[in-house]
């Protein structure tokens, strides 16, 4: 919800925080942490990087940050290496 409101933040490094559930390869996949991070994206004005490295977000969260990105038009780097993406979700 905080970065739905933000304007200043503009870099988040959010790498290696489980936000699916998942670290370690423990736990168990769950998608609404990406997606929740997707909705506020949908409306921040100001967030130009965000690196999210080594989240497990897999396809269903890659899509969610793809529909995102579809409606914000200030993010100019996104970082999504090590997220178990296939070809579903590129």
């Amino acid at each position: 919800e905080a970065l739905k409101v933000n304007g200043v933040l503009t870099s988040l490094n959010l790498s290696d925080n489980a936000l699916c559930g998942v670290k370690f390869g423990r736990g168990s996949y769950d998608a609404s942490g990406i997606q929740a991070l997707a909705e506020a994206l949908k409306v921040n004005g100001v967030l130009k990087t965000l690196t999210l490295h080594s989240n497990n977000i897999g396809d269903e969260g890659a899509k969610a940050i793809g529909g995102a990105l579809a409606a914000n038009g200030v993010l100019t780097n996104l970082v999504l290496f090590h997220n178990k993406i296939g070809d579903e979700g590129a």
